[in-house]
């Protein structure tokens, strides 16, 4: 791999967002359950994770 395709890459940006996304909306649910608020950032972080596999895929790296 090349460094062009190392800084244009922001697939990795999905994982943090799924988690920010999983965290915010856990905070709704905080009051009601601290359970359900830990099952919405993995929900969020596995979100991200099939997010970044679907935008790598599509990059063509091997």
């Amino acid at each position: 791999m090349d460094q062009t395709n190392l800084k244009n890459d922001k697939s990795t940006w999905a994982i943090g967002g799924g988690l920010l996304m999983g965290i915010g909306i856990g905070f709704f649910f905080l009051t009601k359950s601290p359970l359900i608020f830990v099952g919405c950032i993995l929900a969020g972080l596995g979100l991200g994770l099939m997010v970044t596999s679907i935008i790598s895929r599509g990059q063509g790296w091997e």
